[in-house]
């Protein structure tokens, strides 16, 4: 199948449920030297017809498989597939009888410094069959796609994002979609550069839906400016675009692991990402001040977080046996001035759990919940425009490693891109455990996605001001209008 775009012709494939996929295609310039740390330039084109049936490269990155006993290969792909035009999407095309399609654009996850369109869990076979047209975006990661530099736009990497939904708006026609009908959606930092292009004025007109699955806050200039400095003594060289434009990509990749541990604490707040990773969006304003403003006011919001974020980062590593109260306070104290405060309140709200259950709870909260919150509180509080706010909580969870995964940051994707049976996902060290999930949850999940995309309802009641309600999403599904008796004032 030949499509004609803004930049030239590309040749797909079938792909499996009907339609066409086509890999690889250029949204953007290559960015290479001193363009690595500029805004994205358009794609000079091409002529003749472009293969795009073979993946194309990723961004310059560490290879990530395992992280500690679990495999994340799934999740984060292959790694650096070398290659200087790697600003690129696939697209997954249905069948011409479902046009005009709703489109979806997907931004991965990785914290801020790995993933691709490659890895198996974004195979969108299933949108496509369901009548979808889906984009799934390569951006900038790392040093290139999100240092703080003083002679260089910030947030590279949501700039691309932007790119390629203004690539979307010109060529979702071609591919059968509809470019009034586009729902960006991520996950992790994926969800949060979505958080960050909705309060962007330049997404306007851009963006119809969102869906923002496991998001977190952002960072000050001042907490940017500490990995900056850190950034260039890795290298020995001065931290500006005009120094690193000589410095090879090799070198940037790795220097990343060097930044691990900083001390992001400054007298204005905590890390929000709990030291997780060294980058992440440096906004003037968090995304839910400048929505609660009134930014994406005609934009549908669906929102949720998993019930176990948390484990992700502890179960791996063998963290949670022998949890005590002194790793509670220590955890709490990551994101709060208060630590005693937030374990207190945790142990309140939370009568006989463990010491593991909190800590896990007060982990994902500090990373993700907490900020779900107040975005989901920042979209449905506004007494202005149209667009309405539907929350969720994933809950079903893995037997992984003993048991201890549950529900955590991750486990939700392979249900909405309906793709639960892959082979990796399965066994005593694979996201999904051992244990099959119910039959039709990946189904039921995946179609509540697509159902939003297509008509702003996933198929449950929205949020307004002082409703809070939120779809439990597990082996059972049930409407919950106060899902969480913690109103953790200690987040605040």
């Amino acid at each position: 199948m030949i499509v004609m775009t803004t930049s030239g012709a590309v040749r797909g494939r079938s792909c499996t449920g009907g339609g066409a996929v086509f890999l690889g295609v250029p949204y953007a310039a290559a960015p290479t030297g001193r363009d690595r740390f500029t805004a994205p330039r358009p794609h000079a084109g091409w002529t003749g017809v472009r293969d795009a049936t073979v993946p194309g490269p990723t961004a310059p990155q560490l290879a990530r498989d395992l992280f500690g006993g679990l495999d994340m290969a799934p999740y984060f792909g292959p790694g650096w597939c070398r290659g200087a035009d790697h600003l690129t999407v696939d697209v997954w095309a249905p069948a011409r009888g479902h046009r005009p399609a709703p489109v979806m654009v997907f931004v991965h996850g990785g914290g801020f410094v790995s993933g691709s369109t490659r890895a198996p869990l974004y195979d969108g076979g299933a949108f496509a069959r369901d009548g979808v047209v889906l984009v799934t975006v390569n951006y900038r990661l790392g040093i290139p796609g999100f240092l703080s530099l003083p002679d260089a736009p910030d947030n590279r990497g949501l700039l691309d994002v932007l790119a390629a939904l203004r690539w979307t708006a010109a060529n979702a026609a071609n591919f059968g979609g509809d470019p009034g009908a586009v729902t960006l959606f991520g996950q992790s930092a994926g969800a949060t550069i979505v958080g960050g292009v909705l309060s962007d004025p330049r997404s306007a007109g851009l963006v119809r839906r969102a869906v923002m699955q496991s998001g977190s806050g952002t960072f000050t200039a001042a907490q940017a400016a500490i990995v900056t400095a850190a950034a260039g003594r890795a290298l020995g060289v001065p931290a500006t675009a005009a120094a690193l434009a000589d410095v090879p990509d090799e070198r940037l990749v790795a220097a990343v692991p060097r930044l691990a541990g900083l001390d992001l604490r400054t007298p204005a707040g905590h890390d929000p990402l709990g030291g997780i990773t060294p980058f992440g969006l440096v906004l003037p304003e968090p995304p839910a001040v400048t929505v609660a403003a009134g930014a994406a006011r005609d934009v549908d919001l669906l929102i949720g977080a998993n019930a176990d974020e948390g484990a992700l980062y502890l179960a791996p590593l063998g963290l949670l046996p022998g949890t005590t109260g002194a790793d509670l306070r220590a955890t709490a104290a990551r994101f709060h001035d208060r630590p005693d405060d937030v374990v207190r309140a945790y142990r309140t709200a939370r009568p006989g759990a463990t010491a593991a259950d909190l800590r896990t709870a007060i982990l994902g909260d500090g990373l993700f919940g907490a900020a779900t919150r107040r975005m989901a509180a920042a979209h449905a509080g506004r007494d202005q425009g149209k667009g309405a706010t539907f929350g969720y909580r994933f809950g079903w969870r893995s037997d992984a490693l003993d048991g201890q995964l549950g529900a955590s940051h991750v486990m939700e994707l392979p249900f909405v891109f309906d793709v639960a049976g892959l082979a990796a996902l399965h066994g005593s060290g694979a996201l999904l455990g051992t244990t099959a999930a119910p039959a039709d949850l990946a189904r039921r999940t995946h179609a509540a996605w697509v159902r939003f995309a297509a008509t702003g309802d996933p198929g449950w009641p929205a949020q307004g001001p002082g409703r809070r309600g939120v779809q439990q999403i597990g082996a059972t599904w049930r409407f919950v209008d106060d899902p969480d008796p913690l109103e953790v004032a200690a987040w605040s």
